[in-house]
């Protein structure tokens, strides 16, 4: 498939990036080597958290940051259903089971209210979830102090995922400080706001989680005589203690995103006078344009808006292939989780989670990265006021 002229999302490569993958590549460390904990440094100091452990996505730091909250076969998960499908499947690659809490309308976000009174019924059920995953989506943060409150009243482990948020800040601390959350999974995939090419990163404040996610990603092996079960017979004994994985970062993606943390400030402000360009340029056309919420700085990650569809002729596919019949790779995020095939098999049906889906029937995700430029930004809202009419 041919790539659109103005896609939704695109990295921003420079010349300093270029050279410290060279850096990596003449060295003796391809690697396993020192590029990672310094990327693993820089972002834990910009966030203002204890530890972070770089992983090769953030998928996988999604499945290691469960395992090391216990959650295993009977026990259950709860996230919500705007989200990619990894946040839910990372339980089910623990052995527990998946439920959602459906969306607050106006962030698209988790709905704490929603999450208060589905935890009562649960706990009179008996079946409280062992883990919550809150969805930083398109880059802001959830509700997070609500929810760590509920976290100490019924006893869950808090994980953010802010895969969309790298950069965001909520009630004045970077969004992976660790305040609220036990833990928080970053993304740097080529459209989030930096990119390592492929990677990603769990962020703590609990050194013993921090040890347990190192050892998970490398197989669940140590070389440090202290864990080891019995004694060490040499420098070269090492001990496999758990079922780890394979999940290490090498040091040619550690360098890249290194090198891309120098412009992740500037990447954030330009998404953000983006983002208040759009709200500008989209007032008065039949869509309704997205908030922050009071005390959360996205990262607009995504720019979303929702088709306001009684006062327009066309439909949603029909204005997607209008925008994309011009070159605008325009897309859709996301399909509520609990309507994949995959999930239906698991019992969930059309209608558990009505505004998650009412959400889905009415999303446009519209172009937004650092390059984007005015003029192409003009030709977006130029093109979508000619389909609206």
């Amino acid at each position: 498939m041919m790539p659109y002229r103005i896609p939704y999302g695109r990295q921003n490569i420079d010349q300093a990036d270029i050279d410290a993958v060279m850096e990596v590549l003449k060295s003796p460390w391809l690697t396993q080597g020192p590029t990672i904990e310094r990327f693993e440094k820089a972002l834990a100091n910009h966030c203002q958290a204890e530890h972070a452990v770089a992983v090769c996505n953030a998928t996988a730091a999604l499945h290691i940051a469960c395992l090391v909250a216990d959650l295993g076969p009977g026990d259950y998960l709860w996230t919500t259903p705007n989200t990619f499908v990894a946040s839910a499947n990372c339980a089910r690659y623990c052995g527990a089971d998946v439920d959602f809490v459906d969306i607050d309308p106006h962030t698209l976000n988790l709905d704490a209210k929603l999450l208060a009174a589905k935890l009562e019924v649960a706990e009179a059920a008996g079946k409280l979830p062992k883990v919550v995953i809150a969805v930083a989506f398109a880059g802001q943060s959830c509700d997070m102090r609500t929810l760590a409150q509920l976290s100490e009243r019924y006893g869950f482990t808090l994980i953010e995922d802010a895969s969309h948020a790298v950069g965001a800040s909520y009630l004045g601390r970077p969004v992976g400080c660790g305040q609220y959350a036990a833990m928080t999974i970053f993304s740097f995939h080529p459209v989030k706001i930096i990119t390592s090419a492929e990677g990603g990163m769990v962020l703590t404040n609990n050194a013993g989680y921090a040890e347990r996610l190192r050892r998970l990603r490398s197989h669940g092996i140590t070389g440090d005589p202290a864990q080891m079960k019995v004694p060490e017979t040499g420098l070269w004994y090492y001990q496999q203690l758990e079922l780890g994985f394979n999940y290490r970062m090498s040091d040619l993606h550690a360098a890249l995103g290194l090198s891309q943390m120098a412009r992740l400030e500037t990447f954030v402000a330009k998404r953000r006078q983006l983002a208040a360009r759009y709200a500008t340029l989209l007032a008065g056309l039949a869509v309704t344009l997205p908030v922050e919420q009071q005390g959360a700085e996205s990262a607009w990650h995504l720019y979303v808006v929702r088709l306001q569809l009684s006062r327009i002729t066309l439909s949603q596919s029909q204005v997607f292939e209008a925008l994309r019949a011009v070159g605008l790779g325009v897309n859709l995020h996301y399909i509520p989780v609990h309507l994949q095939p995959y999930y239906r098999e698991q019992g969930f049906k059309d209608g558990d989670f009505p505004q998650a889906e009412r959400y889905f029937s009415e999303a446009l995700s519209l172009p937004l990265y650092p390059d984007l430029t005015d003029e192409e930004q003009d030709e977006v809202v130029g093109h979508l006021r000619r389909i609206l009419g």
